[in-house]
C-alpha cells in the first residue's frame, strides 16, 4: 500500500529556529511548504500543483521574511497579502499549516467538507478575500486600501496580492490599473507569478500581452522584475520598489516556472511540438507522486546537511487511493466527439474556447481543424463578442468556457448577441453542484437564471453521453436560434437509459421510471442518478415514484407537463442549480398557468454550495438519494411511514 508524506508543524519550526541564514532558510522551508502541498493535493484528488509550485518561494519569503503580521487584520500595521489567481491556494495553505497558523489536521482536510476550499474562502483563518473567479483581487485590494484611509489607522502597511501572468488576460484587471495610479496608492503591491503557462498552453500562444512591463508603466505604475525563485533578488526588488515609488502602486514581475521543484513537473519550453501542460490541475498518479516525492525529500537532505540540521521526521500515512469507475457516462468526452462529426458535414463551424481546450473536449477539434479553432485565452467577454460577428458573417460559432464564467462574465455580450437575432451555440461544462472539490467559485449553480430568460435561448442539459450527441445535433442541424448547452463534467455511473425510440422535442421530457403516487423531474446525470436512488428508498415505504428527464431548462411543452402530472398527488422537482429562478419554479409556475392543483416540492440549493468530496456535497445539501426520499415522503405521508 502507498504512503503519503508531510511534514509535522514540530519540524517546520524546528528548521525555521535553526537556521540563521535568512535566504537558506526561506529556500528549505519553501521544499518542507512544497511536499506538504504535493501530499494534500494527491490525498485530495485534485488541486493546481503547477501553479502553487510556481508561486511557493515567493509566498514563502513574504510570510516568512518580508510581512509584518501578515492578515492580522485588527493589528495596527500588519500587511495584508491575498491571492487573486487563487490555484496557488494549497501551497498558501501549506505555509499557514507549517507557521501554526491553521491546526495541522486540517492538512489533511483540502477539498473536503468544512475543511480547506479548494479556492481561497474567507470562511479560513488567514485568508481575507474570496478569490479563484480570476481579475478581481487588483480591484479589492483597492477597497481594503480605501478602507483604511477612512479610518483612523489611515494608510498603514502594504497591500500586497498574487497575480497570475494568464489572469492579466482577464479585461477587469486592465479597468483596475488607472485608478489605483490616480488615487497614488503607494501601499498597493502587485505581484505577478510569470510562469509563462496558463491552463491548457504558454500564454503567448493563448493570448499574447506582449510587453506585460511596459502596459503597467503606461498606466502609471512603478515596475520591477526578477526571478521569483531567487530569495536574495525577491528581498533587494522589493525594497528597491519601496524606496523607489513611495506614493505609487507598484507591480513585481517574478519570473518563474511552473511546478517549480519537481524536475518532471518544470516545463520551460515546448516539448516534441506539444504545447499542454500536464500538471496545471488534478492529482498526480501513484507512481509521479512517489517520484516527486523523492526528489523533494533528497533534496531536503541534502540542503539540512550543508546547514548542519538533522534531518526532518516524516509523518507517513497509508493511503488507499480510489479507483476510478470503469463505466462511467463522460459527457463532455462525447460531446467533443460529436463536434468533430458534426465540422466534417458543416464547414460553417468555428470553435471558440476561453483557455479550456481539454476540460471542454476540444483537443479532437484542435487535431482535426486547426484554422476553425479560435482560441481567446482567459477572456470570456471577448470572446462572446467575437463568436457574435462570426454568427453576423453566416458562421456557426461554438463558444466554450465554464458554466460559472461564461453565463455571469459574459452576461451583457450573450443578451446583446441575442438581440442580434444570429444562431450562436453556447457550450458550458463544469455545471451543477459537482464537482464539489473546487469550491464556490467553480460551481455553477446560478447560469439557468442568468441566461434561461434571454429571448430566442434555449437552455438544455443532456442526461448522458447518448443524449449529449442529441442535443448537439440539435443545436447545430433543428434550432434556427441559439442553444446553451449546459454539461456536467465529472464522469458518472448512471443507473437509467433512454429508449432507443427517444428523440428531442422541444421543451418535452422523457419518462424513465413510472410511478403512481408522485413525479419527480428531474435532468442531468448526477441529479438523475439520486432520483432514482430516492425511488428505490420510497417503494421500501410503499410510495411509488416515477421519474422523468427534462432535459429542457428554460421551455416546457404544456400539454406534455399536463399529462405527466395527471392524477399525481405530489410533483417534485429536483434543480442542480438554486431553487430560486431555477428549472423547478418553471414548471411550477407552468402547472399554476394550467389550472392544476397537486401539491408541489421544489428540491435544490438555496444558499451557497459547500466545497468537498462527491458524496460529502450531495449528502450536506440533501440532495443525495437518500434525503430526496425522505423529503418526499414528509411531503406525502407529513411524518408518517408505511410499509407494503
Amino acid at each position: 500500500m502507498p504512503h503519503l508524506t508531510f511534514v509535522p508543524t514540530r519540524e517546520v519550526g524546528r528548521v525555521r529556529k535553526g537556521i540563521a541564514d535568512p535566504f537558506r532558510r526561506a529556500q528549505i522551508l519553501s521544499d518542507l511548504f512544497r511536499l506538504n502541498t504535493l501530499s494534500m493535493i494527491r490525498e485530495a484528488g485534485s488541486g493546481h500543483i503547477g501553479s502553487s509550485f510556481s508561486s511557493l518561494d515567493i509566498v514563502t519569503w513574504l510570510w516568512m521574511e518580508e510581512l509584518q503580521h501578515p492578515n492580522e487584520m485588527e493589528r495596527e500595521g500588519a500587511d495584508i497579502f491575498f491571492s487573486s489567481k487563487g490555484h496557488d491556494a494549497p501551497a498558501l495553505y501549506a505555509v499557514l499549516i507549517g507557521t501554526g497558523r491553521l491546526p495541522y489536521k486540517l492538512i489533511h482536510a483540502l477539498r473536503k467538507l468544512h475543511g480547506l476550499p479548494g479556492h481561497p474562502d474567507v470562511g479560513t483563518p488567514g485568508i481575507v478575500a474570496n478569490t479563484g473567479s480570476l481579475g478581481m483581487g487588483i480591484s479589492k485590494a483597492r477597497g481594503m486600501a480605501l478602507a483604511r484611509r477612512m479610518s483612523a489607522k489611515k494608510r498603514g502597511r502594504r497591500i500586497v496580492v498574487l497575480c497570475g501572468d494568464g489572469e492579466l488576460q482577464e479585461g477587469q484587471i486592465w479597468e483596475s490599473l488607472s485608478s489605483a495610479s490616480n488615487g497614488k496608492f503607494g501601499e498597493l503591491t502587485v505581484i505577478v507569478d510569470c510562469n509563462k503557462i496558463q491552463s491548457d498552453t504558454w500564454t503567448k500562444d493563448a493570448n499574447d500581452l506582449g510587453d506585460i512591463a511596459a502596459k503597467f508603466r503606461s498606466f502609471g505604475w512603478g515596475v520591477a522584475r526578477c526571478d521569483g525563485h531567487d530569495t536574495r533578488s525577491l528581498r533587494s526588488t522589493f525594497a528597491s520598489l519601496q524606496k523607489r515609488f513611495p506614493d505609487t502602486p507598484k507591480v513585481l514581475i517574478a519570473d518563474t516556472v511552473k511546478g517549480k521543484g519537481v524536475s518532471f513537473m518544470e516545463l520551460t519550453e515546448k516539448r516534441d511540438g506539444i504545447a499542454l501542460y500536464r500538471f496545471h490541475s488534478g492529482a498526480p498518479s501513484v507512481e509521479l507522486y512517489e517520484r516527486a516525492v523523492a526528489e523533494i525529500t533528497a533534496r531536503i537532505s541534502a540542503a539540512l546537511r550543508r546547514a548542519w540540521i538533522s534531518d526532518v521526521f516524516y509523518d507517513r500515512m497509508p493511503w488507499n487511493p480510489s479507483v476510478p469507475p470503469t463505466k462511467s457516462e463522460r459527457l463532455v468526452a462525447a460531446y467533443g466527439d460529436e463536434l468533430v462529426k458534426l465540422a466534417r458535414r458543416h464547414k460553417d463551424i468555428v470553435v471558440l474556447d476561453a483557455d479550456l481546450l481539454v476540460d471542454c473536449g476540444l483537443l479532437p477539434f484542435r487535431r482535426a481543424f486547426p484554422n476553425r479553432l479560435v482560441e481567446c485565452g482567459i477572456a470570456e467577454q471577448d470572446m462572446v463578442s467575437v463568436a457574435g460577428g462570426l454568427a453576423l458573417r453566416r458562421k456557426i460559432p461554438v463558444a466554450h468556457s465554464f458554466a460559472c464564467f461564461l453565463s455571469t462574465r459574459a452576461n451583457e455580450q450573450l443578451y446583446n448577441n441575442a438581440s442580434e437575432r444570429t444562431k450562436i451555440i453556447y457550450t458550458a461544462p463544469l455545471a451543477g453542484l459537482l464537482p464539489a472539490a473546487p469550491g464556490h467559485s467553480h460551481q455553477s449553480m446560478r447560469d439557468v437564471s442568468a441566461v434561461g430568460s434571454i429571448p430566442g435561448l434555449t437552455v438544455f442539459e443532456p442526461c448522458n453521453e447518448r443524449e449529449t450527441r442529441m442535443a448537439l445535433r440539435w443545436a447545430v442541424e433543428e434550432n434556427p436560434a441559439s442553444t446553451y448547452l449546459r454539461l456536467v463534467s465529472v464522469p458518472c455511473e448512471i443507473s437509467y437509459s433512454l429508449s432507443p425510440k427517444y428523440t428531442l422535442k422541444k421543451g418535452v421530457g422523457v419518462p424513465l421510471l413510472s410511478g403512481r403516487d408522485a413525479v419527480l423531474f428531474a435532468y442531468g446525470p448526477v441529479m438523475l442518478t439520486e432520483a432514482v436512488r430516492a425511488r428505490e428508498a420510497l417503494a421500501q415505504q410503499g410510495i411509488s415514484l416515477a421519474v422523468v428527464n427534462h432535459p429542457w431548462l428554460n421551455v416546457v411543452d404544456a400539454a406534455y407537463l399536463r399529462a405527466a402530472v395527471k392524477g399525481k398527488k405530489l410533483v417534485v422537482t429536483l434543480d442542480d442549480h438554486y431553487t430560486r429562478f431555477g428549472t423547478g419554479e418553471m414548471l411550477a409556475a407552468e402547472i399554476a398557468r394550467l389550472g392544476l392543483s397537486a401539491p408541489a416540492l421544489s428540491l435544490g440549493l438555496a444558499g451557497f454550495p459547500e466545497c468537498g468530496q462527491p458524496d460529502e456535497a450531495l449528502t450536506f445539501h440533501r440532495l443525495d438519494g437518500l434525503s430526496i426520499a425522505a423529503a418526499i415522503a414528509q411531503k406525502l405521508l407529513g411524518g408518517k411511514s408505511r410499509t407494503k
